[in-house]
């Protein structure tokens, strides 16, 4: 058993997979193995979380992930623990529990757990043994008001809780969470078997909060393929630039040109354009060119004069790393029919997007991009990701990972779908969940500044794939050591971008 960290990436399985691997191992095994093994490693971790913790509340649901709850509270309450059980009953419609959830419920009463119909009163320590994978908060099953009850008392008491397996409510797939219950601060999960993608994406990291993980033993030869991966900082470290010979020069490192930022004689919008800009200058471009749209009032950037300015059709579109699309309103659908024609390197953000999402034209020319060996890749957030899906955000966020991988499918690039657990999809090979980053980020101008980074990435000969995996792991990763509290500053789009 292991905490989960950013330090390693980390394999992420469907329920499907899961169930399949669970069926795998426990052919092999004698029967009530993998409950009893998983009840143990829930007890042992709600001793290392709350070693002082003495009045401990297990709340059961009817299937195996209440099976799970029994296994733990018998071991507590041999270890000396204060335990009481609270169970909704069988599962509706059956004749009673599985078999393996009917002969923990039955280890834990011999143990003589007490069973109560309502929480404990004063309890300090509290085990989500409700549902896992196994269903969904459905007001039309019976026993969900019951659930909906108990979790709401252990929000309402403020004392750690450990969820087993995913927090009940949550999505294990998807990260989509269907009940109106703010996430509880203290919370840990146990995974089990396997991590799941909705732990790391959409709700699951505020309702999984710190998440912990259990094999069980098991490692079948025949395992299921993950789902995903959850990028970790080895994804990163893979990915940097390799020792740069002596004699090497600013040319060695590759240009990025940053094309965007409309400037007219009533507004002027350089300032999403300069942010990646000087975000690819820090990242490691060689060299770094703006073009600003319209008819731009900035000749160079006093802040960063490394940066140099030039006009778009001065760009030599086929030589370099292009971003386009931070900044320049309806100024950048004019040009890009050529960037994407000329460019065979190409980032494409915001206004791009959009752009894109309202000309069908557009949009068969970047499908047709991935013929020609260009590489492109677009980092829309929820909302310019259903623009281009033609979809809202709710269905969007419903399921992030589909979401990012019908877009990649149907454009034939890599999509960074940006936002809380951000993912990453290409055609043909496992997506990834980004690890790092947290709301630190959630302010104007990062997502121009993720841009340029990626443009620096993809400098370095990186395919687009591993360069927005590590473009947006080191993004997030700026926000985690970000200082914050006494002493610390804002985490704003320039100092991210300058980090």
């Amino acid at each position: 058993m292991r905490r989960i960290s950013s330090t390693h990436s980390e394999p992420l399985h469907s329920v499907a997979a899961t169930r399949e691997l669970e069926r795998l191992a426990a052919a092999g095994l004698p029967p009530h193995t993998l409950m009893q093994r998983a009840g143990l490693s829930v007890a042992r971790l709600t001793l290392a979380l709350a070693p002082h913790a003495q009045s401990i509340w297990v709340a059961c649901g009817p299937g195996n992930n209440g099976g799970d709850g029994f296994e733990a509270a018998m071991h507590l309450h041999r270890w000396g623990k204060n335990v009481t059980l609270t169970w909704t009953g069988a599962p509706s419609g059956k004749t009673g529990q599985p078999p393996d959830a009917q002969a923990s419920r039955e280890r834990a009463l011999a143990a003589g757990v007490p069973m109560a119909s309502e929480p404990p009163e004063g309890f300090d320590f509290c085990i989500d043994a409700l549902l896992g994978i196994g269903g969904t908060l459905d007001p039309a099953r019976p026993g969900t008001a019951l659930m909906l009850e108990w979790l709401a008392r252990m929000q309402a008491s403020a004392v750690p809780r450990l969820a087993v397996d995913v927090p009940t409510g949550l999505d294990a797939d998807t990260g989509a969470f269907n009940a109106e219950l703010a996430p509880a601060p203290d919370t840990f999960t146990l995974s089990l078997l396997t991590l799941k993608p909705g732990l790391f994406t959409a709700n699951g990291r505020d309702r999984a909060g710190r998440v912990w993980f259990d094999d069980l033993g098991t490692a079948p030869a025949d395992a299921p393929a993950p789902e995903a991966w959850l990028l970790g900082a080895d994804r990163d470290s893979q990915a940097a630039r390799q020792a740069s010979p002596h004699a090497s020069h600013k040319g060695s490192f590759g240009d990025v040109a940053v094309l965007g930022g409309e400037s007219t004689a009533h507004s002027h919008m350089a300032g999403a354009a300069l942010l990646a800009a000087r975000a690819a200058l820090h990242a490691g471009a060689g060299r770094v060119y703006v073009a600003l749209l319209g008819k731009p009032a900035l000749s160079a950037d006093p802040q960063q004069p490394e940066l140099m300015f030039r006009a778009p059709e001065a760009l030599d579109l086929a030589q370099q790393v292009v971003v386009c699309g931070c900044g320049g309103g309806d100024a950048v659908r004019a040009v890009l029919p050529k960037v994407l024609s000329a460019a065979p390197r190409l980032v494409l953000d915001a206004d791009a997007l959009n752009a894109i999402a309202a000309d069908t034209q557009l949009q068969t020319q970047l499908a047709a991009r991935h013929h020609r060996g260009y590489a492109t890749v677009l980092t829309p957030h929820p909302l310019e990701a259903a623009r281009l899906a033609g979809s809202s955000t709710r269905e969007v966020q419903a399921d992030r990972l589909a979401s990012a991988r019908q877009l990649a499918q149907r454009f034939q690039c890599v999509v960074v779908l940006k936002g809380s657990g951000t993912v990453i999809a290409a055609p043909g090979q496992a997506s990834a969940i980004n690890s790092s980053g947290n709301a630190l980020l959630a302010t104007a101008g990062t997502g121009d500044v993720l841009a340029g980074m990626l443009g620096a990435r993809m400098t370095g000969g990186l395919e687009a794939f591993e360069a927005a995996c590590s473009a947006v792991f080191a993004h997030g990763r700026i926000a985690d050591e970000w200082p914050v509290g006494a002493g610390g500053k804002a985490l704003t789009a320039s100092a991210l971008a300058g980090s």
